[in-house]
């Protein structure tokens, strides 16, 4: 390990203390806002493009997760599926609502997470302003410090057009090493993942207040696994493609 390694270690963990205690309320706020869609059998819906998928990719399936959760998802936005493919996609107009519109979006009734560090490419920002424009719920895992240093490619930012915005707190670039001239070691994905974990405890402390089974995902690789998943399979199984 290089010396300077547990310095910019400690320097990480600060920046995730530093954006849970900034977003304390807003997460409380967002966390209402997913319970309403909860308790109307809603789903949320959860998107981003790019590295920004990683934070979708997060709130899917996996163990402690939230079962109702609609992952959207186009090929072209992945950059396993072409680098610079996906960012073209990301910036066309019009993509957003044919996404929203084929998911069978429900406003509102589902709520919309969206992931995206800069906030300002067309295919962000109109996912918000359309689920926003249908009555529904929007939650902004994003930097509006990002967004100040970006091009307006959509004329505004995911931040504005979001009802609840958590804010990462990731400078322009994403990258946060050497702290003097930053080139490498980017913070957007720990960042959106630590925001949504902390998302997950302020949902099920609302739950639990009201007496609210949150409907969540056990580990498969443990015993007794699929069948205390059974149920949120039967539930929604055929409301979310990809499960079955």
């Amino acid at each position: 390990m290089s010396e300077t390694a547990p310095g910019h270690a400690e320097h990480t963990l600060e920046h995730l203390r530093k954006i849970g205690a900034h977003n304390a309320e807003h997460l409380r706020t967002a966390a209402e806002r997913l319970l309403t869609a909860i308790r109307a059998d809603g789903l949320v819906c959860t998107a981003g493009a790019g590295h920004s998928l990683a934070g979708v990719m997060e709130t899917f399936y996996r163990a402690g997760g939230l079962a109702a959760v609609r992952p959207l998802y186009h090929r072209d936005l992945l950059p396993l599926h072409g680098a610079v493919p996906s960012t073209r996609t990301e910036r066309r107009t019009g993509l957003a609502e044919e996404i929203l519109t084929g998911a069978g979006f429900r406003g509102g009734v589902d709520a919309l997470v969206v992931f995206s560090n800069s906030g300002v490419n067309p295919y962000p920002v109109e996912l918000a302003r359309t689920a926003r424009a249908a009555g529904s719920s929007v939650i902004a895992i994003t930097s509006p410090l990002a967004s100040a240093e970006a091009p307006k490619r959509a004329g505004t930012t995911l931040a504005e057009e979001a009802e609840v915005v958590l804010d990462t707190l990731v400078p322009g670039g994403d990258a946060s090493y050497p702290a003097a001239a930053p080139v490498t070691a980017p913070l957007s994905s720990l960042a959106n993942a630590f925001l949504w974990n902390m998302l997950l405890v302020e949902l099920f402390d609302l739950a639990a207040a009201e007496g609210i089974d949150l409907p969540v995902w056990r580990s498969s690789n443990t015993v007794g696994g699929d069948e205390a998943n059974a149920a949120n399979l039967a539930h929604y199984g055929e409301r979310v493609p990809g499960l079955l």
